[in-house]
């Protein structure tokens, strides 16, 4: 990273309340010494798992104005973009003209996307975003994060072993896609996902795969905040697939950790915490951001 700092366009949702989308990408980007501008796909009072939700959201016109101001004022030149949670597929399909823009301007470019449409075999997306995905999106991007059921959705393989995870992951590769990470499985034992990573460089092939520890809730924001953190690493040691995951699940665990044991304390003994109680403690996980402690190893393939 130069010292003016890398710039990153990060284009995912916004809420109010909470620690997801540009909320959590944000701080953890900016903590790590990236510039961030943040246009909001959407805009929320809290995340999709609370029992009410209230907001907007964008639609391509809007995305427009938006990066039409940056073009007329020559500020749209970045080294990372970042696009996670969109609602709209018109939305969606401006993003790609976005990137081609973003990459005409600097042809080395980055262009990580997290595909985000759902989880455990249900889609909180309209069904309308899976073709774009599919034809415009994943050829654009160098590095994809989805976790299994997104993997599947994009690859119309079903992923129930990591042969086929791996037959995925060379599909994406075959559309365009130099890095492809499938940041959580359920491949591996009940308290164990399994996540897999692949990369292609000058016809040179590695893959990756690392046991993680599962935990006894469902945390909301996760992909969003793997992602941030694999753009950071990704930035300090490019083409180093194991180290950069090693920091990026060192720096989870810590943080759904310490989100976990709050959140128990604030339910109380024997007590299930809420979705409130759940949001990532981002802000109290600063120093693990900055400095990841590694205890759980990637093996090479």
């Amino acid at each position: 990273m130069s010292d003016e700092g890398c710039r990153v366009l990060s284009i995912q949702s916004h809420v109010v309340s909470g620690y997801v989308g540009n909320k959590s990408a944000t701080f953890t980007l900016q903590v790590l010494g990236f510039e961030v501008d943040a246009i909001n796909s959407v805009q929320f009072s809290n995340h999709t798992g609370y029992k009410h939700v209230k907001g907007q959201v964008l639609n391509s016109d809007e995305l427009g104005d938006l990066f039409d101001g940056l073009l007329l004022n020559d500020i749209h030149h970045y080294s990372y973009l970042l696009t996670g949670y969109i609602g709209d597929p018109s939305f969606l399909q401006r993003v790609g003209d976005v990137v081609k823009e973003l990459k005409r301007v600097n042809p080395n470019l980055v262009y990580v996307c997290d595909p985000v449409m759902g989880d455990n075999g249900k889609m909180y997306v309209p069904e309308s975003l899976l073709p774009i995905y599919k034809d415009t999106i994943v050829p654009l991007a160098d590095i994809i994060t989805p976790n299994q059921f997104e993997a599947e959705l994009l690859t119309d393989i079903k992923i129930t072993s990591e042969e086929e995870a791996r037959k995925a992951m060379q599909c994406l590769h075959d559309k365009g896609v130099g890095t492809v990470i499938i940041s959580s499985s359920d491949l591996g034992p009940e308290d164990v996902l399994i996540g897999l990573g692949s990369t292609e460089n000058n016809g040179l092939k590695k893959g990756i795969r690392i046991e993680i520890p599962r935990l006894p809730v469902n945390f909301t924001g996760t992909g969003d905040l793997f992602a941030a953190l694999l753009l950071a690493w990704w930035d300090q040691h490019p083409n180093n697939l194991k180290l950069v995951c090693e920091k990026t699940i060192a720096t989870m665990q810590k943080v759904l950790r310490r989100t976990l044991k709050a959140a128990q304390a604030l339910a109380g003994p024997g007590e299930t915490p809420s979705v409130a109680q759940l949001e990532l403690r981002l802000i109290q996980s600063k120093k693990d951001i900055e400095t990841p402690e590694m205890h759980i190893k990637v093996t090479e393939l």
